[in-house]
């Protein structure tokens, strides 16, 4: 599965050569996999009919979705798909990607690609750490909402035994007074079921010299990391931590017993309301906005359609699932909306999200019933 990112859609976003493919198809990922290759042969037929009609002879046709006929045969790539398919294709770029997510079948031929059913994706995402903390072994995850990934670290202990072979028992046990340790000094504090190795003051130093090496991992980051490790070993950590995104919440156990996914699976339940606080947050002015009759927002297509194109959008809000056809003209503002697709018309929500993501803006696509003032689009201005 080669989850979207936003780089992966900011890519999308630029501008092609000539006409662009989109298809969206929903896949099965088990029982009738034979269902797959029927469904995309019939969505890349009506894509052939559309470019026909926009001037493509035959052998031009051939070889324009020579990229995409390549994997059609695949059999093992259709036995092996996620909720959902996308693929995009124009002269010089070829992208296809499985999603966790069910798309509704879709084509769309164009000057662009029709970015829109992927959005969703992104709602309430975002990047965060895990670390994996124990006396044996440091593991640093970076995670988004579908996915983990393992951050290959150098120079980092592989744990307290190999911090205490390279500073030596004796200094390990002086760390804190300095000076040797005499009967009647402070008494160690044990962990586990033996002694030696396991005191306090071992612990600490390892996790300082852990939270030391990790500097050049995470010194340009301002993202969440989430602590994981067994009870009495996470506070230790915490004393000694400089990341100033440290969240307070943690995964307690061994994280030497649970799989990369599980790890996963907790601490997305950790971050996911952080990374949603954003989308409450911008509902919640979009509404209160609406509420007083500011002209700083609004809900109607034609009025957030020359907004978006000339750069004025901060926020959209656009409904997914949902499509307006039509045409709109920058040189003179004139739009035209049609209740059904007709040739040279595009999707007009999905060009106001093309247009806010270009210029730097904020899209949040949502279900139709959760759009501020009930509509299938609303938008913050910036000015």
């Amino acid at each position: 599965m080669n989850i979207i990112t936003r780089e992966d859609i900011q890519n999308l976003l630029k501008k092609q050569e000539g006409m662009c493919v989109s298809l969206y198809a929903p896949m099965e990922k088990s029982g009738d996999t034979q269902q797959n290759p029927i469904r995309f042969k019939n969505l890349l037929s009506i894509a052939e009919k559309h470019l026909i009609e926009q001037g493509f002879r035959e052998n031009e046709l051939k070889d324009f979705l020579s990229p995409i006929k390549k994997f059609q045969q695949d059999s093992l790539f259709w036995e092996h798909q996620s909720d959902g398919l996308a693929v995009f294709l124009s002269k010089n770029n070829f992208h296809y990607y499985r999603q966790p997510y069910r798309f509704k079948e879709l084509v769309f031929v164009a000057d662009h690609f029709h970015i829109k059913p992927l959005l969703p994706l992104l709602v309430g995402d975002g990047r965060f750490f895990i670390l994996a903390i124990s006396q044996n072994s440091i593991k640093l995850m970076q995670g988004t909402r579908y996915t983990v990934n393992e951050i290959d670290l150098e120079g980092v202990p592989e744990g307290l035994a190999s911090v205490i072979r390279q500073e030596g028992m004796e200094k390990l046990l002086q760390f804190h007074t300095g000076t040797p340790t005499t009967r009647g000094d402070r008494a160690a504090i044990f962990f586990g079921h033996g002694a030696g190795y396991n005191t306090k003051e071992m612990v600490q130093r390892y996790f300082q010299v852990v939270n030391k090496s990790l500097h050049d991992y995470l010194r340009n980051e301002k993202i969440p990391l989430v602590l994981a490790g067994v009870d009495y070993l996470l506070p230790i950590y915490r004393e000694v931590n400089t990341y100033p995104y440290l969240l307070e919440e943690g995964i307690e156990g061994n994280p030497e017993n649970l799989t990369k996914d599980k790890l996963h699976e907790k601490a997305w339940k950790i971050v996911e309301p952080i990374f949603y606080q954003s989308l409450r947050n911008a509902l919640e002015k979009c509404e209160a906005y609406l509420q007083k009759g500011e002209k700083i927002v609004s809900i109607l297509l034609e009025e957030i359609i020359p907004a978006a194109y000339h750069g004025r959008i901060d926020t959209l809000f656009v409904a997914i699932g949902i499509e307006k056809w039509g045409r709109y003209n920058p040189d003179d503002d004139q739009i035209i909306i049609h209740e059904k697709n007709e040739p040279g018309d595009t999707d007009l929500l999905d060009f106001c999200a093309n247009q806010v993501l270009r210029q730097s803006g904020t899209v949040f696509a949502l279900k139709n019933d959760t759009i501020p003032g009930k509509s299938v689009i609303a938008a913050i201005f910036r000015y």
